[in-house]
């Protein structure tokens, strides 16, 4: 079984990228506050990538900026790369297969592939990737629901 449910807060705007092959895309950070506080009684966040498809990627870069609380449910997926320097690079990331919208932030800017709009970002990236054509954006907690919750 291979399922991953994480409730953080985007530490930067995501960025919709259009794959040559017509797919949506978009990555961002993820901030998870550890349930617990460090030996300075501060509590540490682990700082997760996530990386979202099609429907589900077009609604988060659309309604979300950096600081949105969300909530990501999908599946752990690890990959390798190649650099130029014929370095391997190791990937883990979240595949967010359902993205719940808990407290949107207004994108610093209205675009949503972060560049002029005759420079839309295209990729010949061929990577894979489900997409999810369900999202829910209107998911609100309960007032008291809100106060359990290990995000500032």
């Amino acid at each position: 079984m291979n399922q991953v449910a994480l409730v953080g807060r985007m530490t930067k705007d995501p960025i919709l990228r259009r794959l040559s092959e017509g797919r949506l895309q978009t990555s961002f950070i993820l901030a998870v506050n550890r349930k617990f506080k460090n030996q300075h009684g501060e509590v540490d966040a682990d700082f997760i990538l996530c990386t979202a498809w099609g429907k589900v990627a077009e609604n988060t870069a659309k309604h979300c900026g950096k600081g949105s609380l969300v909530g990501v449910g999908g599946r752990i997926q690890s990959r390798t790369y190649e650099r130029e320097d014929k370095s391997r690079v190791f990937v883990t990331e979240v595949i967010g297969e359902e993205i719940r919208f808990l407290s949107t932030k207004r994108r610093s800017n209205d675009n949503l592939y972060g560049e002029p709009e005759h420079n839309v970002q295209q990729s010949d990236d061929n990577e894979s990737g489900t997409e999810q054509e369900k999202v829910s954006t209107n998911f609100h907690l309960p007032q008291d629901e809100k106060e359990g919750l290990p995000i500032y």
